[in-house]
């Protein structure tokens, strides 16, 4: 059965207590912003599938008791990075295995200030769920003391330019870009315009990424309806709805480790499963998409995901980035929320802000980012542990 967003909110990101609110207050002006956009109330949900990753168990009921006291089944979803998409797929899977026909997804997180940790329990790496991931980087880099989810990015990107002659430049290009693009986003955390040489004079957080090169902690929500073709007619939402033409989500494989490159740990092979089978379901290619959010957790990531999903050859990415053609006026527009980097990183809450950027932009109601006649659009967010999921819209 086809599945549709019909509506979409989501709060300011924030540096984190930087403002004075919990994780239930960013949960119901995110989820509410959806079922106002949708013009339906909370009492039509017949599910909800709540992503977070820094709060306790049944946190996901705390939020959405702010909506309603309903009774309606809520589970709670955290899968790292990826937590937000994961959340829209369960509601995406309810719908369209014909369980329900309303199901709400919602993702949220208050955060910490300060770099992420590498995920250990209590200090040990070997509980930790990306110890592998560090075990390979630890046997090819070893491991030093900078924030361990940038160290792992920023060796992928030593690894990509001694392979393929990527510059440093050409990474920078990548967050200049997704700053410009943010300047427009008023849900962005950060809307400062930055050069390529202010991007490479910034302090290095591990050698090559610059600060500014990096996606910050942020805290916020973010949310999706998702309904039937039936329950779409039944209430009138066809002007709304963005059909999810395809979806997939993949985890890691031998393929992730067998070459012991961080490039491959750090998902790689997961994007480009994960890209395959969501464009095989909705029988679309990458040459059909005008627009697309994906997961630049660093500006390295950015680049390794054009490859995945094959908008170039692989080393091509960082000509693709100093092309032009990823921003207004080019092939594609990637990232014209501003990205992780710019707009922000509450983890629970990425992929469902992607996921309602792109719906204002097939809606045409975006404002002044609004990319010029968009129709289909791509969502691709990635998680180390490890989750990707790449979801194909369409106008519906």
């Amino acid at each position: 059965m086809k599945s549709y967003i019909v509506g979409v909110g989501m709060t300011k990101f924030e540096k984190p207590e930087s403002r004075d609110w919990r994780y239930p207050d960013m949960a119901k002006e995110a989820g509410a912003a959806a079922l106002a956009d949708a013009g339906i109330p909370y009492e039509l949900v017949q599910q909800v599938a709540v992503g977070y990753c820094f709060q306790p168990s049944t946190a996901g009921q705390r939020a959405v008791y702010e909506l309603g006291l309903t009774g309606v089944p809520v589970y709670n979803v955290s899968n790292n990075c990826a937590t937000g998409s994961t959340a829209l797929m369960m509601a995406r899977q309810f719908v369209a295995g014909g369980l329900n026909d309303c199901v709400l997804a919602l993702g949220f997180e208050q955060m910490k200030k300060g770099a992420l940790g590498g995920g250990a329990d209590g200090g040990d790496l070997a509980a930790s769920p990306v110890a592998r991931h560090y075990g390979i980087m630890a046997a090819a880099h070893g491991f030093e003391r900078t924030p361990p989810t940038a160290q792992i990015f920023g060796n992928a990107a030593r690894e990509h330019m001694e392979r393929h002659g990527t510059t440093e430049r050409q990474l920078a290009a990548v967050a200049a870009k997704n700053h410009r693009h943010s300047a427009a986003n008023p849900y962005a955390q950060f809307r400062d315009v930055y050069e390529v040489d202010e991007i490479l004079a910034d302090r290095t957080v591990h050698r090559p990424l610059t600060r500014l090169q990096c996606s910050p902690t942020s805290d916020g929500a973010a949310a999706a309806v998702v309904v039937s073709e039936r329950f779409l007619v039944a209430h009138g939402l066809q002007d709304r709805a963005v059909e999810i033409a395809g979806q997939a989500m993949a985890t890691d494989t031998a393929e992730s480790f067998a070459s012991g490159s961080c490039v491959d740990a750090v998902g790689t092979p997961m994007s480009r499963s994960a890209a395959r089978r969501a464009f095989g379901e909705s029988g679309l290619g990458i040459e059909d998409v005008d627009v697309i959010e994906l997961h630049d957790c660093f500006s390295i990531n950015e680049l390794l995901t054009y490859e995945a999903l094959g908008m170039c050859r692989d080393g091509g990415s960082g000509e693709l980035a100093e092309s032009g053609a990823t921003t207004y006026g080019g092939r594609w527009v990637v990232n014209p929320s501003g990205g992780l980097i710019s707009k922000g990183h509450p983890l629970g809450a990425t992929g469902l802000a992607q996921a309602a950027e792109l719906s204002w932009q097939l809606r045409g109601e975006a404002g002044p980012r609004q990319v010029p006649g968009a129709r289909t659009g791509l969502a691709h967010n990635i998680g180390l542990g490890g989750a990707a999921v790449v979801t194909v819209l369409r106008k519906g």
